[in-house]
């Protein structure tokens, strides 16, 4: 009878030993995949900021060709400011400060993009090595960003497949691990391919 009894303890103490083994795995793979992603957002922040802070340069250098365009302008600069601020303020924890980010983000892409479509119309802005220079950069800062939301998204689609599968599910739900959301393009114009011409 001592016999069963030392076995049944055995087993139950084996059990418990691999039950407090899945817990920890599940918590400590929770927490990579969330540093990942939160890693993974920095890089975009740090882009974000870069593109935000050439936007000022390129209005001062269109600004003395478009004088009639103060409008655009004025709109580009307010865009860029918006996005500033959603920047400083987001967190990649906090579903409505991403929103909001996309959403400034959004803003600020389509008057970029009415920026340079007006500025096709003026030969001398297009040729300006200032404007061409801040371009070429801009459009690096793009694909940057690009890429950096694209690992973003990665990150965060492992994290939340980790959060949903059991048994980490169970863990994620005890310790408080939400799902994290993904930096979505959140403007038409942005999703639309852009055709190159050589003339």
């Amino acid at each position: 009878m001592g016999g069963t009894v030392l076995i049944l303890i055995l087993v139950l103490l084996g059990v418990a030993v691999v039950a407090v083994l899945v817990v920890i795995g599940s918590y400590n793979g929770l927490v990579k995949l969330r540093n990942r992603y939160r890693n993974a957002f920095a890089q975009i922040d740090v882009q974000l900021k870069r593109r935000h802070d050439l936007i000022p340069n390129l209005v001062e250098t269109a600004k003395a060709f478009l004088k009639h365009e103060r409008e655009t302008l004025e709109a580009v600069i307010q865009a860029r400011n918006a996005a500033e601020s959603a920047r400083q303020g987001a967190s990649p924890d906090n579903p409505e400060q991403m929103k909001s980010l996309m959403a400034a983000e959004g803003g600020l892409g389509s008057v970029l993009g009415r920026l340079f479509a007006l500025s096709e119309a003026y030969p001398d802005l297009k040729s300006n090595q200032n404007m061409m220079q801040l371009s070429e950069e801009l459009t690096s800062t793009e694909n940057k960003v690009g890429f950096a939301r694209q690992a973003y998204n990665d990150a965060v689609t492992a994290y939340n497949t980790k959060t949903e599968s059991f048994p980490s599910n169970i863990i994620a739900g005890m310790f408080n691990f939400t799902r994290a959301i993904l930096f979505e393009v959140s403007s038409d114009a942005e999703r639309e391919r852009v055709d190159v011409k050589f003339d």
